[in-house]
């Protein structure tokens, strides 16, 4: 079904159409997604339809440090932190290495997809930047806070690596209150070059997080991504990659912790458009008292991209009888010379080994959580970066 032809009017959606200038038609033809747009089957967002969100009011450098303060964040390399939508220049710094540039287009070539058109409606300017062609730029941790309550944000950044460059990007989310956070990141990874980009979402457990990341991987690129779905009482991180010209890779990859009511949703569309190409994705989710967790993954090849090489992997724990996962994992193939496949497991701790444990001396609730980090290990270890990967550790810990 097209998205365009389910419309739902609401406070929520009549709020926000009346904040868009020049993208409100759009918004309002779309409407807010039900459960009859098969995108969106499993992630209703009838928590924002009625609700007014206004505009998120600024928040002073002291606010925006406190909030900073309490997260995890490494302490080398360049940092942007925007608070309530607006860059926080006192607490900024970048490289020489990490050029700015104008802000990201208003077009939105994502046009059928609900968090893009919301974002291009409410647009704020977001970062960004250039890496010049064979410069390695380190880590840059781009850090967006949200404070308040019935508010939403709506920041756009654009990363462009040259050919030849390199980047380590630390992606964090965080706030307090009850607010909508609905970024857009537009990622460009030039020929050979190398992007590694490790999110963190632990966004206020009453807020919503409506994240899209669109990226374009140039011949022998590699867009090698990581996220830590930790926060919210609705999140959904969805990531539309497309490889451009052969030998190029692209990594999604990811964890879920899930708990309460809440409900996290990853969703990606990875397409092949050129020959030789790869990628994988790995994504497991641990679920505990009513949390729900949704993966929604597609491969697409076109007839062009023969020699592709896909994979899926959406592994899902469940530490109660109340929780749920809905996994869709997809292949559209039009090549015939190609390796793809896909998969999806659901089980419950082992209780033979939970009971190898106890009779240890190790009591219950440690025991549990032994077994819990093994089985989100294997997906940690593709975090090469051994800092932020600390960093993931602990917030899992937490």
């Amino acid at each position: 079904m097209n998205v365009a032809t389910t419309v739902q009017t609401s406070p929520g959606l009549e709020a926000f159409v009346g904040r868009s200038a020049g993208q409100g038609t759009a918004l309002s033809a779309m409407g807010i997604p039900t459960r009859r747009v098969e995108a969106w089957r499993y992630t209703p967002l009838r928590a924002f339809a009625d609700t007014v969100w206004a505009e998120a009011a600024a928040l002073s450098d002291a606010q925006a440090q406190t909030v900073l303060a309490g997260l995890p964040l490494p302490e080398a390399g360049s940092r942007v932190v925007f608070a309530n939508g607006r860059r926080v220049e006192a607490l900024s710094s970048l490289s020489d290495s990490i050029v700015s540039t104008a802000a990201a287009e208003a077009a939105d070539p994502l046009e059928d997809r609900f968090s893009a058109v919301l974002n291009a409606a409410l647009v704020q300017d977001g970062l960004s930047v250039r890496v010049s062609a064979g410069t390695d730029a380190g880590m840059l941790a781009l850090v967006s806070l949200t404070v308040g309550e019935n508010i939403s944000t709506h920041l756009r950044h654009r990363i462009v690596l040259e050919e030849g460059a390199s980047l380590t990007l630390f992606d964090v989310n965080a706030g307090e209150g009850r607010y909508v956070t609905n970024p857009r990141l537009d990622i460009v990874v030039g020929k050979g070059a190398r992007l590694m980009h490790v999110k963190l979402q632990q966004d206020s457990l009453t807020a919503g997080h409506l994240a899209i990341v669109a990226a374009s991987v140039d011949g022998n690129g590699n867009y090698d991504s990581f996220t830590l779905n930790n926060g919210s009482e609705l999140a959904r991180h969805e990531v539309v990659a497309k490889l451009t010209a052969a030998h190029a890779q692209v990594h999604v990859n990811g964890i879920q912790i899930v708990d309460g009511s809440r409900l996290n949703d990853l969703t990606s569309m990875i397409h092949h458009a050129a020959p030789d190409c790869g990628s994988r994705q790995t994504v497991k989710t641990v679920l505990s008292e009513s949390g729900q967790g949704v993966f929604q993954g597609k491969i697409l090849v076109n007839r062009i991209a023969q020699k592709t090489d896909g994979y899926q992997m959406n592994q899902a724990l469940l530490l109660s009888e109340k929780a749920q996962i809905n996994s869709k994992p997809e292949l559209e193939i039009y090549a015939d010379d190609v390796k793809c496949s896909h998969g999806a497991t659901v089980g419950a701790l082992d209780d033979e080994q939970l009971f190898y444990l106890r009779s240890r001396g190790i009591p219950e609730a440690e025991a549990r959580d032994i077994l819990v980090r093994a089985f989100l290990l294997d997906a940690l270890d593709l975090v090469t970066d051994e800092t932020l990967r600390d960093l993931l550790q602990g917030s899992i810990r937490a």
